[in-house]
């Protein structure tokens, strides 16, 4: 899982877990990794009320993109992810860089920032991007729905910047 990932990327890098994050500033690399994970119960259901365009939602957790989105669609669909237009958190930069690990296996694992995502109706994103955005959070538009064509039901385009 992505924790037994991240205790050997900091095994490779030869910090314990009480050195300064390289990432964040004034936290222990063991505190900025267990930061607890964001949520979302109040931006969502104001977006839900606010816009009625919210047609799904999918908490990116363990299985990263690839195994969570699908859950939140009927098989028929899938999507495409913009690669390009996600901006990876430095925690997720600073592992991809120090333990080698491929964009693949960073999708797989890890949410590399994205903690949900929301499904909309086209004409109604703009107003669901607002209400986030209102309630605090890093909202940004990252893909389409598209049919699925009986593969991976998640595909990407552009490329995910983890460069540090």
């Amino acid at each position: 899982n992505g924790f037994s990932l991240v205790r050997k990327i900091v095994e490779r890098s030869g910090l314990g877990f009480d050195a300064p994050a390289p990432f964040e500033p004034g936290k222990s690399l063991g505190e900025a990794l267990l930061t607890p994970t964001r949520l979302y119960v109040k931006s969502c259901l104001a977006a839900i009320r606010q816009t009625g365009a919210v047609k799904a939602l999918a908490h990116i957790t363990g299985g990263g993109f690839t195994d969570n989105i699908p859950r939140a669609l009927p098989k028929s669909l899938g999507v495409t992810v913009d690669l390009s237009a996600v901006d990876a958190l430095p925690v997720f930069r600073w592992l991809a860089q120090t333990g080698d690990v491929a964009v693949p296996e960073m999708l797989r694992t890890f949410n590399c920032g994205i903690g949900m995502i929301a499904v909309v109706t086209p004409d109604k994103a703009d107003a669901v991007l607002s209400v986030l955005r209102d309630q605090g959070e890093r909202a940004m538009r990252i893909g389409d729905v598209v049919p699925a064509d009986g593969g991976e039901r998640v595909s990407y385009r552009g490329t995910l910047d983890l460069s540090l």
